[in-house]
């Protein structure tokens, strides 16, 4: 394997920096070839990835990985696969927040647990639509009673502004992290929730650093795409783009992470993401690779350190940023706003 750094969230529970994700293996993005997908998350842990994410709602992606896992048990061994960390959610539709109760949520743990084919749930990461909703910290209550049961290792929370995080944590709730959007096109991390989780010692697992791809050579002097876009993933980090200050911005901010990523001998994504790991708090970055592709660029991600000259190439350019505006995910909680009208919020009925 190559040497891919670790961090310690807690004494006891080490993970790696770069985490596999598994939103792009729900089918949203394309066809899954099933056995193809097992051989890249195979590649992914022999490369030293040995934390993955995935959820409740990614359609067929927990059975996935608790066949990866199973895969690796067989072929590398029983304590290669005892290495795996797996990350998953609980997310329930937006529709059903009112009418929950304890026997939903051991439901669903439970099936990520046969899904995933583990004893114990390493982190459960708990997301909340709204969070007007009744419920919200009983849901949290009974994840903690499931961790004290011994089913959930760690419970986590997803998406989660400043000040219901801050509600959670007085609430004397053990949080191990919170999984949240942060880029160097969206600093909301910053405003609050980063500061939080110092005071805390709560850790940062961070999606999107590279906007959906948009934060790569592919799209450096290309012009403005327009709709409709490949995917929603797109559609969703264009809106960020467009809230950082245009396409125009856009691409000066590209022209300063290719002379950082000149000097470092990698590509626009492995500077991005090595942005995001330098940020206070900031665990680990997840990935989403559909295949082996970009397999040795985790590596690359914890081979360079950024220096206070490629620093000073990025910060001018997010200095001049007009957004995103705003606490962690609350651009994407106004249903009828031009964030939250693109989101999909009743997955797990799907699931």
């Amino acid at each position: 394997m190559s040497a891919i750094a670790q961090i310690n969230l807690r004494p006891d529970y080490e993970i790696t920096r770069v985490i596999r994700g598994g939103w792009q293996l729900a089918g949203g993005h394309g066809p899954i070839d099933r056995e193809a997908a097992i051989d890249d998350l195979v590649a992914a842990f022999d490369s030293g990835v040995t934390t993955f994410d995935c959820a409740d709602i990614y359609t067929g992606v927990e059975e996935l990985i608790g066949a990866f896992r199973a895969r690796v048990a067989t072929t590398r061994g029983t304590q290669a696969a005892r290495s795996i960390h797996i990350h998953t959610k609980l997310v329930p539709d937006l529709a059903t927040l009112e009418s929950i109760d304890k026997a939903y949520v051991e439901r669903i743990v439970d099936r990520a647990l046969k899904r995933l084919r583990m004893e114990r749930l390493d982190l459960v990461q708990f997301h909340w639509w709204r969070y007007a909703a009744p419920g919200m910290m009983d849901v949290i209550g009974w994840l903690d009673e499931f961790r004290r049961a011994g089913k959930i290792r760690h419970v986590g929370l997803t998406n989660f502004d400043t000040a219901h995080l801050r509600e959670v944590l007085l609430s004397g709730v053990d949080i191990l992290s919170v999984q949240t959007q942060y880029s160097v096109l969206d600093g909301r991390p910053g405003n609050g929730v980063a500061a939080l989780c110092e005071e805390y010692g709560v850790w940062l697992l961070c999606y999107g650093s590279v906007a959906g791809g948009f934060l790569s050579d592919r799209w450096l002097g290309a012009p403005e795409p327009v709709t409709p876009l490949e995917n929603r993933s797109l559609v969703k980090y264009k809106l960020i783009i467009d809230d950082f200050g245009g396409w125009d911005l856009f691409q000066e901010l590209l022209r300063a992470l290719r002379r950082v990523a000149d000097r470092h001998a990698v590509d626009i994504a492995t500077i991005a993401s090595r942005y995001v790991l330098d940020r206070p708090r900031a665990a680990a970055v997840i990935v989403g690779a559909r295949n082996r592709a970009h397999v040795d660029d985790n590596a690359r991600i914890m081979a360079i350190a950024l220096s206070d000259a490629d620093e000073a190439e990025i910060s001018p350019v997010t200095a001049r940023a007009t957004g995103p505006l705003g606490d962690c995910y609350e651009l994407e909680r106004d249903l009828t706003g031009r964030h939250g009208s693109i989101m999909h919020y009743n997955n797990n009925a799907k699931t």
